[in-house]
C-alpha cells in the first residue's frame, strides 16, 4: 500500500487564499468604491497635501527662496520652541482644559441619549431631540457674543446675583472660572448633536431583550444599565478614542472668540499659540511649524495609547 502523505498548508499557499479573498471581497462591494472619491480627495487635499510643508520645522523660512530653497537648521527651531516658558504654558493649558472636556463633557451625550430614549412619547423625544442640536449649528463667534452678554461685569448673570443680594463674580477675568465656562460652553453646544451617534446605536438595540426585562420585572434604570449601557459601550469606546486623538487640538475656534488678555495663562492653548507666533508678532514660520508637528506627533502617541488601552479592556473598540 502506498505511503500517502498530508502535506501541511505552508504559508505561501496561505498568503494566496487570503489575496483570493480579498480580491473577491473587492469585486463584491465594486459599486461602493466610487462613493470613497469624495472623501479621499478631502483628505489628500487638506490633510496630506499640506504635509509637504512640514519641513518648514527643519528651516528658516526665506519667503524670496520658497519652501525648497530655505536654509536647513536641523532641530533648532525645536530647541528655541522648547526653552519658551510661554509654550510649555499654552501645553500644559491645552491637556488640562482637554482632560476637563474628557471628564465632563464626554459623558453628558450618553447619559442625554438613555435619558432621551427613554421617553415615551415619540413627538416629546423628536421635540428634544431638536432642542438639544440646535446649539450646534450656531458659530462660536454667536455663542461667544451671548455668553460676553451675561457674563460681564454689567450683564444679566451679575445683574440678577446683585439683585438677590450677592456681590458680582468675574466669570470672564478669573482664568480658572473661565476654564469651567470653557466646559460648560462646549457640553452646551455639543452634547445634543454628539447624543445622535448614541441615539443611533441605541435604535439598533433588539426590543425583545426589554420585552424579556419588563416580563422579568425590571425597571427603566435597571435596563439602561444592563441592556442599553452593554449594548453602546463599545461605540462610546471608539469616540472616546478618537477625542483622546484629537485632544490636542483644544477647540481653538471657542478658546479663541472667548479668551481675553486676562486670563490668558489660564486658557492659551497651542492653537491660539500658533496663531500668535505666526501673526501678531515677527512672523517665524519655521518655529509655528515645529509647534504644529510637536503637536501632531503627541496626538499621535495619545491615540495610540489610548488604543491599546481600550484594546486590552474591549478587543472589539480598537480602531487600529
Amino acid at each position: 500500500m502506498a505511503n500517502t502523505t498530508v502535506r501541511p498548508k505552508t504559508s505561501l499557499t496561505s498568503s494566496r487564499g487570503k489575496r483570493g479573498e480579498l480580491r473577491r471581497e473587492i469585486w463584491r462591494y465594486r459599486k461602493l468604491y466610487p462613493l470613497l472619491i469624495f472623501g479621499v480627495a478631502f483628505f489628500a487635499v487638506f490633510a496630506y497635501a499640506p504635509m509637504y510643508g512640514i519641513q518648514l520645522a527643519f528651516k528658516t523660512y526665506n519667503i524670496g527662496k520658497g519652501i525648497t530653497g530655505s536654509d536647513w537648521v536641523g532641530f533648532a527651531n525645536f530647541t528655541k520652541l522648547f526653552a519658551r516658558t510661554e509654550f510649555w504654558r499654552a501645553f500644559s493649558n491645552t491637556i488640562i482644559i482637554s482632560l476637563l472636556k474628557t471628564v465632563f463633557s464626554f459623558p453628558v451625550p450618553i447619559l442625554l441619549a438613555i435619558l432621551v430614549n427613554e421617553i415615551s412619547s415619540r413627538s416629546l423625544r423628536r421635540g428634544l431631540q431638536i432642542v438639544f442640536t440646535l446649539p450646534h449649528f450656531l458659530s462660536w463667534v454667536t455663542i461667544s457674543g451671548i455668553m460676553l452678554n451675561l457674563l460681564t461685569g454689567d450683564g444679566a448673570i451679575n445683574g440678577i446675583i446683585r439683585a438677590a443680594g450677592g456681590h458680582g463674580v468675574e466669570f470672564l477675568t478669573n482664568g480658572y472660572i473661565f476654564r469651567g465656562l470653557l466646559v460648560f460652553s462646549d457640553i452646551w453646544k455639543e452634547s445634543g448633536w454628539n447624543s445622535i451617534i448614541y441615539m443611533a446605536a441605541i435604535a439598533g438595540i433588539d426590543q425583545a431583550q426589554y420585552e424579556s426585562a419588563t416580563i422579568d420585572g425590571v425597571n427603566r434604570w435597571q435596563k439602561a444599565w444592563y441592556i442599553t449601557w452593554p449594548s453602546i459601550k463599545g461605540v462610546a469606546a471608539v469616540l472616546l478614542l478618537l477625542s483622546l486623538g484629537n485632544s490636542m487640538n483644544g477647540n481653538f475656534d471657542q478658546v479663541f472668540n472667548m479668551y481675553n488678555p486676562t486670563v490668558s495663562r489660564q486658557s492659551e492653548i497651542i492653537d491660539t499659540y500658533i496663531y500668535n507666533i505666526s501673526f501678531l508678532q515677527a512672523a517665524d514660520y519655521g518655529l509655528s511649524t515645529a509647534v504644529g508637528l510637536f503637536k501632531g506627533i503627541i496626538n499621535a502617541f495619545l491615540l495610540l495609547t489610548a488604543n491599546i488601552a481600550v484594546g486590552k479592556l474591549n478587543p472589539e473598540s480598537q480602531i487600529l
